[in-house]
């Protein structure tokens, strides 16, 4: 149960600091000026009124929170997930264009977890079977980087950025 009736006995009566009523209590600071704040929004003063009874203070300061009927429209992910492939396409460019054309729309942070549950169903996984050192993978890292030849300052060279991992097989010699 809530110390809100304490909490302000102790103010109002006692004209403690906040940070003794929170000690008293065994509550934070915060939630002593919280409860405190909520209290002369209320228009409370002390002694309380005898019909509030300790739930219905704690209804008057803290009333039940509306959960939001609202239905929103699901981005169609299998397209999201085209785009993200893309160059220079991240999350939150594709959560902007979703925002424009649908307001009312998830927030960024239910958005990426989303489609995060969503990459998570598509199973993406390549599973090969090899000699170690029969094949060499060879991977693009992505953009080029700039390469300015020592020859000639002027010059510069977009350089390709490739990369390979050294496989190894546990069972070969």
């Amino acid at each position: 149960m809530r110390k809100i009736r304490e909490i302000l006995r102790l103010k109002w009566t006692s004209q403690l600091s906040n940070r003794e009523i929170a000690k008293s209590c065994s509550t934070a600071r915060s939630t002593v000026a919280g409860c405190l704040e909520r209290a002369s929004n209320a228009g409370l003063s002390w002694p309380l009124p005898d019909h509030l009874d300790d739930t219905a203070l704690e209804h008057l300061l803290y009333p039940p929170v509306v959960v939001s009927e609202a239905v929103r429209v699901m981005p169609e992910w299998s397209l999201l997930q085209k785009e993200m492939r893309k160059k220079n396409v991240t999350l939150a460019l594709l959560w902007d264009e979703y925002k424009v054309g649908q307001p009312d729309g998830y927030q960024y942070s239910q958005f990426c977890k989303l489609y995060r549950e969503f990459t998570g169903r598509v199973d993406c996984c390549m599973r090969q079977r090899y000699v170690a050192g029969e094949k060499l993978f060879v991977d693009y890292c992505g953009q080029t980087v700039p390469l300015m030849a020592l020859q000639a300052l002027s010059c510069i060279y977009d350089k390709l950025e490739l990369v390979t991992p050294l496989h190894y097989a546990a069972g070969a010699a």
